[in-house]
């Protein structure tokens, strides 16, 4: 018999739900089955307000998920520079690592003249390439609201995102600099990434590393997931949020 972990941990976009996109019916469904069973943590580069449009909202109206299950639920955006837990109907910030206003404009400089070095900077993208999320700075090749398909497209073998990535990290060597989604590269602060956020996870849970699983798709060294496996979290592979919804179906019937 398979036994569900204390705790398990997701990525977002590309992993519970399309990018930028409303979590799936499929996926709401058996996402609040397993909140019924153990303690679940999002951990996602997007900001708080993207996970209160494609998850926090959706489970809020689900007429099966109840408050106690709600408790059982942590998120963190911004890649672990946020925490938000749910206490008596509400969310309450546990902490947030914001940049400092120097911190922030080095990053939106570097960003905006590499990508326009590397001949990357859309001229007529879909909404703001670079984004202030407080605690992290985002580029977002297309704009952050591209549709899935073309940022899907926009950069297949991510040779793209990597070749910014590793420029702009050589101009900022105080400051992490990751790949994030499809078409995504995320600064925080340094030191400060999803692993940083796993051991926040254990800190204010009690539960211990070693009894938590980590589900992501980009486990890739370049990845954003990839701290959370050097860490030495357990951790599942996927390529989509189907494979996760079928996962975790299979992982609440074989208990």
């Amino acid at each position: 018999m398979t036994r569900i972990p204390r705790l398990i941990a997701f990525d977002l976009d590309d992993t519970l739900a399309p990018s930028k996109s409303p979590v799936d019916p499929r996926m709401l469904a058996v996402f609040a089955r397993l909140l019924e069973r153990t303690t679940v943590a999002v951990i996602s580069g997007g900001n708080f307000e993207q996970f209160e449009a494609q998850l926090v909202n959706r489970l809020d109206a689900y007429a099966d998920v109840a408050e106690a299950s709600l408790e059982r639920l942590h998120l963190l955006p911004t890649c672990g520079t946020r925490y938000e837990r749910r206490e008596q109907g509400r969310w309450v910030t546990v902490y947030r690592e914001n940049l400092t206003a120097e911190e922030r404009d080095a990053a939106l400089t570097a960003l905006r003249e590499e990508a326009e070095r590397l001949g990357l900077w859309e001229a007529e993208p879909w909404g703001d390439i670079l984004e202030d999320r407080g605690s992290q700075v985002t580029f977002s090749a297309l704009g952050q609201r591209a549709p899935v398909a073309v940022k899907q497209a926009w950069d297949a073998d991510g040779a793209k995102k990597n070749a910014l990535r590793a420029a702009v990290a050589e101009r900022l060597p105080g400051l992490e600099v990751r790949s994030g989604g499809s078409t995504s590269v995320d600064i925080t602060r340094r030191g400060i990434d999803k692993a940083y956020g796993m051991r926040k996870l254990e800190q204010h849970t009690g539960i211990p590393l070693g009894e938590m699983r980590f589900v992501g798709d980009r486990l890739d060294p370049e990845g954003n997931d990839y701290p959370v496996l050097a860490l030495g979290v357990d951790c599942h592979a996927v390529e989509g949020w189907e494979d996760t919804a079928a996962y975790l179906e299979d992982l609440l019937a074989a208990e």
